[in-house]
């Protein structure tokens, strides 16, 4: 169960443009709160929002040095949910195979 919820937790953090945006530009390397909030049009505080909820499902990790606080991707919890989407590709692959074998059936029945 705990790994359901970790997918879900995943899913709810990528469901969000600026969250996403700050995944893709962390996987390009480290990164301070001002560099990772620049691109973003939104108050700091609301910009911290979104950083809590990455870190919340452990997406990203943070260490202040002084005063400045810096962004890792950690993306551990990314490949949980990259094992849910391929189960899912599988599980569809298969539905999609029989359905064609059904149809080519089908197919087959209807010529004279």
């Amino acid at each position: 169960m705990a790994a359901v919820a970790e997918v879900d937790r995943v899913f709810r953090a990528l469901s969000d443009p600026t969250r996403r945006g700050v995944l893709e530009r962390l996987s390009r390397g480290p990164a301070s709160v001002t560099e990772l909030a620049r691109p973003f049009r939104m108050a700091l505080p609301s910009f911290t929002e979104h950083l809590a909820v990455l870190e919340e499902c452990r997406l990203v990790r943070s260490s202040k040095k002084g005063r400045v606080r810096t962004y890792r991707l950690a993306p551990g919890p990314l490949r949980a949910a990259e094992h849910w989407l391929a189960r899912q590709r599988d599980l569809w692959d298969r539905r999609l195979d029989q359905l064609d074998r059904y149809l080519a059936r089908m197919k087959k029945e209807e010529r004279p």
